[in-house]
């Protein structure tokens, strides 16, 4: 039975610096993300758009969403699989473009470096790679390829 998730998120804007959006440079685009009993998230637009960098950005968290995701599929496809994963990194990258007052992602690409287990089959953990991506919520809603190159480390026993 195909049963709706939904996702509550409020976004409050705070960068109304008095005059509002008067002018391009008059207003921040600092915004504030709110997800019922959850922390709080300090949000704003990239640095190129005038955005403030110690901010989360969109973009940031797209290319976050992708990578959580995944890992997340992964770590159940692996154990599915039996192989025990004892740690997980991913240094995921998004590349976008602009095009006039817009822009688009052209691809994200994750690099998962997984370590397991002695006992763990490196040719099993590879292929829940595999399952994983074709798992995830996130990707399967993107409308950009999603590549995956993982890197399986063999603990030491």
């Amino acid at each position: 039975m195909n049963r709706p998730h939904r996702y509550r998120v409020d976004v409050v804007w705070t960068g109304n610096r008095g005059t509002g959006t008067d002018g391009y440079r008059n207003y921040s685009r600092n915004h504030v993300i709110r997800v019922p009993g959850k922390p709080e998230l300090a949000g704003s637009s990239d640095p190129t758009f005038r955005g403030d960098a110690t901010r989360h950005n969109p973009e940031d968290m797209l290319v976050a969403a992708l990578s959580t995701c995944h890992m997340l599929s992964y770590l159940h496809m692996a154990t599915v699989a039996g192989v025990v994963v004892t740690d997980y990194r991913d240094a995921a990258e998004g590349t976008m473009v602009t095009e006039g007052n817009g822009g688009h992602f052209t691809e994200v690409v994750l690099r998962p470096v997984v370590t397991i287990t002695a006992t763990s089959d490196p040719a099993r953990a590879e292929a829940a790679h595999e399952a994983a991506h074709h798992a995830c919520f996130i990707a399967n809603s993107v409308n950009f390829p999603v590549r995956c190159e993982p890197r399986i480390v063999v603990a030491s026993v």
